[in-house]
């Protein structure tokens, strides 16, 4: 018990990297568990061997969630990962994770396993049940496609909760003047309602677009969202907040020379489980 439980924040980490979902990296790490304790012989290494197993039913998984993906409603974006349990020193922004999306199965898990975890070329080989030329190759073009989605600086905690919440105030407001200070002119809106609530079916892209798309907002509805705290959501600065509508999400923002280019909203309920969830949490210990 003791040495599986030593390694769940890690196992844990490495599902949700490769699944993009709380509920099933933590649905993982509870099968991997189950196999633990059929275990009979001693392991040698438990790490490696955990990680193995935790690596594989990922993968089992990944091919029927690439095919749910094929037939989402919208855009699908990754579960919110909320600091402190997305502050594990992998900078994995939201970003990354949704330049992963891009790669095969097995490309995702050599390049999360060897390039993010640090495990060794051979190891990752035995795990992924390939040779390690065949594993060299497949890092090699992971690192590659999600190259240009490396974050460029990282923001300091106070200046993340400034921007979100003069973001918050600004969309909230519908002040133009104000968001065409902080938005960059391709800034893209991607909305994830899963077809559960109202969202918007397809990106939102440039400047002009955006900021009708606020002002808007701003005239059709009379009730205005509320905040309910600022975050870190997948490394990225945020916020949680009730919206239009009473309906929960959270809205993380992406920054390039000072400007937001990426906003990233997740509104579907069943991602947002854990954030209520924490959010609850909070209040009750206030």
């Amino acid at each position: 018990m003791a040495v599986f439980e030593a390694q769940r924040p890690r196992l844990q980490r490495l599902a949700y990297r490769m699944l993009g979902s709380v509920a099933e990296a933590e649905d993982v790490v509870q099968d991997a568990w189950l196999r633990w304790r059929k275990v009979d012989a001693p392991v040698d290494a438990p790490a490696a061997y955990l990680r193995r197993v935790v690596a594989r039913l990922c993968l089992d998984r990944m091919k029927s969630a690439r095919a749910r993906r094929e037939t989402y409603v919208g855009d699908w974006l990754p579960e919110p990962l909320l600091a402190p349990e997305s502050d594990q020193g992998d900078e994995l922004t939201l970003t990354l994770m949704l330049a992963l999306e891009r790669l095969s199965p097995l490309e995702r898990a050599a390049f999360l396993l060897h390039n993010v975890f640090g495990v060794a070329l051979g190891e990752v080989a035995s795990t992924l049940d390939r040779d390690a030329a065949a594993v060299r190759q497949l890092a090699a073009r992971a690192r590659k496609h999600v190259q240009a989605a490396r974050p460029r600086f990282r923001v300091e905690p106070a200046e993340a909760d400034r921007i979100a919440q003069a973001f918050f105030v600004a969309s909230r407001d519908g002040d133009l003047q104000a968001l065409q200070t902080m938005l960059a002119e391709d800034v893209v809106i991607h909305s994830d309602g899963g077809g559960r609530v109202l969202a918007f079916r397809n990106p939102i892209r440039g400047l002009a677009r955006v900021l009708r798309l606020y002002a808007g907002l701003r005239r059709k509805f009379t009730e205005p969202p509320i905040l309910l705290r600022p975050l870190v959501i997948d490394g990225l600065p945020g916020y949680a907040s009730i919206d239009r509508g009473r309906i929960l999400q959270t809205t993380a923002l992406e920054l390039r020379d000072g400007r937001i280019t990426g906003i990233y909203v997740v509104r579907n309920p069943d991602k947002l489980r854990h954030v209520a969830a924490a959010l609850a949490a909070e209040r009750d210990d206030s």
